[in-house]
């Protein structure tokens, strides 16, 4: 008995109806309406019709590994309605909608894992023709939008096998950019302030600056082709499927060092709150940054083995308000308490100014979601104001953490502003938890896509088993566990990662694909504005991790 429900019992096609459709648009495309975009038309903000042919023309950007990225990041980035399941079938009915995004849950894409139902690729899928297959391959196939269809209730149905619609407005695109975009990496803008010195400061307006361009370029490389919907498809598209799984590996390792930074960072800070908590095991003694890492490990397992993680990013989207909180609490203590220190402030730290660069590329670290994003939008055309919005109000709320928490605490700041501030006062006792508790909703939203694309891999005789995809997931969350008691260095490490990883796939990446895919329709200035951020892209991740590695070897 398959646990998939057969694909005909939700969708019925009139063949009469889709000729009759397949007509009419193959005489629009005579009339020129069906041509393909080049770099005159991308950016026609009135060209929304042009998208959709793109989208109803069939993909062939489905059957590579990770066929789970594109459901995978709509958990990351959207809020969907919350249900509640474990490694199973859902149980519970939609409680709701977000107040972030109530029209975006309608996209229904919970956490649903194919490999645990059947093959990546199944001989009934591999016998069909072409055009009857999605690009979200591990939902049933969505029927094309030629197509006159019938749906017919279902009895065995559930809400994540409905279609993918753009449903989101302008206002839930910017929250849902600010909420990707604005992370922990605020908590450490001070501290670059200090690796770098005031001047130094001027890279986090650069970095948003080209992070914004690359962003567009990500858009021009989806309309460029049908069927493009996530960044691996875009590597695809250019780099074949080598591409694609190399860009798909460095994003997988990205979201995973974050998963490794939450776990340093409630070791953290729980330590400052209780730093005469420890634990004598078997002889061992644990002190309380290590209990407080250990615990968290064991208090986030749960909700990484959460089949359905609709009800995580529901509180996740939180985000954006925990980050304005903290932003206030910091200011409230500033200039009001009056709480800092009366250390020195450097203008130009040239030393230690490739940890800055690392710190500040961390913040701009969202592109790997920005293709989804794209893609959810009711209107595409208002994409680039989006991303604007979004970057505009997460470089100030970056540069004001920066500006105050180094006007307070000059050189002695800490990787975290938090460890910095007096544990007796109402603002920084709200501070605290919250920093402490918008992780442990993160951690397995951030956690999921690196979860789904390894469970893929699972054989097919073993797909019906739950136990290899609980067995995946605690391996996983052990073993960040390990690296963040191993390497306990939260900017160093927040150093590296924006230093390698953010810069190849913010800044080095889009570049080279909108080069790639595009080449012969790009203008000059294009084309060198592009070699020009691969080089900076380049040179910072090589100055930046350098120095981080070096930093954290000498710190072990």
């Amino acid at each position: 008995m398959r646990n998939s429900v057969s694909d005909h019992s939700f969708y019925v096609e009139s063949d009469e109806e889709d000729d009759h459709q397949e007509k009419h648009l193959d005489k629009s495309e005579e009339n020129g309406d069906g041509n393909e975009s080049d770099s005159s038309n991308y950016s026609n903000d009135d060209d929304d019709n042009h998208n959709d042919r793109l989208e109803s023309k069939p993909s062939s950007y489905n059957s590579a590994w990770p066929q789970s990225y594109r459901q995978s990041m709509d958990i990351y980035s959207s809020v969907p309605s919350p249900s509640l399941t474990f490694l199973g079938t859902p149980s519970l009915s939609h409680l709701g909608s977000s107040f972030l995004a109530s029209s975006l849950t309608r996209r229904h894409t919970p956490e649903v894992l194919p490999s645990l139902h059947k093959p990546l690729i199944s001989q009934a899928e591999e016998d069909q023709p072409p055009q009857r297959r999605s690009s979200h391959t591990l939902l049933p196939p969505l029927p094309s939008r030629r197509s006159a269809i019938k749906k017919f209730p279902d009895e065995k149905s559930v809400a994540h096998e409905l279609p993918v619609s753009r449903q989101s407005s302008y206002g839930q695109g910017v929250l849902n950019g600010i909420n990707v975009l604005c992370g922990v990496g605020i908590l450490s803008t001070p501290y670059a302030v200090k690796e770098g010195g005031w001047a130094g400061l001027s890279i986090l307006f650069i970095f948003g600056m080209l992070s914004y361009y690359t962003g567009i370029l990500l858009r021009y490389c989806l309309d460029s082709q049908p069927g493009l919907e996530t960044y691996p498809d875009i590597g695809q598209a250019a780099f074949g499927t080598v591409g694609r799984i190399i860009i798909s590996i460095i994003l997988y390792v990205e979201l995973y060092s974050c998963c490794v930074e939450y776990i340093i960072l409630e070791g953290d800070n729980l330590s400052v709150l209780f730093p005469n908590a420890h634990l004598n095991l078997g002889g061992y003694q644990l002190d309380a940054r290590h209990l407080f890492a250990l615990v968290t490990a064991l208090a986030v397992l749960p909700t990484v083995w959460l089949r359905d993680l609709t009800i995580l990013s529901y509180i996740s989207a939180g985000g954006v308000i925990a980050s304005v909180m903290i932003v206030i609490c910091l200011y409230w203590l500033g200039l009001v308490d009056h709480v800092g220190t009366q250390s020195k402030e450097t203008v130009l730290n040239l030393s230690s100014l490739p940890v800055a660069i690392g710190l500040y590329g961390y913040c701009y670290s969202g592109h790997a979601v920005f293709p989804n994003i794209y893609t959810s939008l009711e209107k595409r055309s208002q994409f680039p104001a989006v991303l604007f919005s979004s970057f505009a109000i997460v470089t100030v709320l970056y540069a004001g953490a920066a500006v105050m928490g180094y006007m307070m605490f000059g050189d002695s700041a800490e990787s975290q502003f938090t460890l910095n501030l007096p544990t007796d006062l109402v603002a920084s006792k709200i501070a605290f938890w919250t920093t402490i508790v918008n992780p442990f909703t993160k951690y397995a939203l951030t956690m999921a896509p690196v979860a789904m694309s390894l469970e893929e891999l699972i054989p097919s005789n073993h797909t019906k088993s739950h136990m290899y995809s609980i067995l995946i997931r605690t391996a996983l969350v052990m073993s960040t566990l390990f690296v963040g008691l191993t390497i306990p260095f939260f900017g160093f490490v927040m150093a590296l990662i924006g230093s390698f990883f953010t810069m190849l796939v913010t800044l080095i990446l889009p570049c080279a694909c909108f080069l790639r895919i595009l080449k012969g329709k790009t203008s000059p200035i294009q084309v060198v504005t592009c070699i020009l951020i691969i080089i900076i892209g380049s040179i910072s991740a090589v100055i930046g991790s350098y120095s981080a590695l070096s930093k954290i070897i000498h710190s072990l």
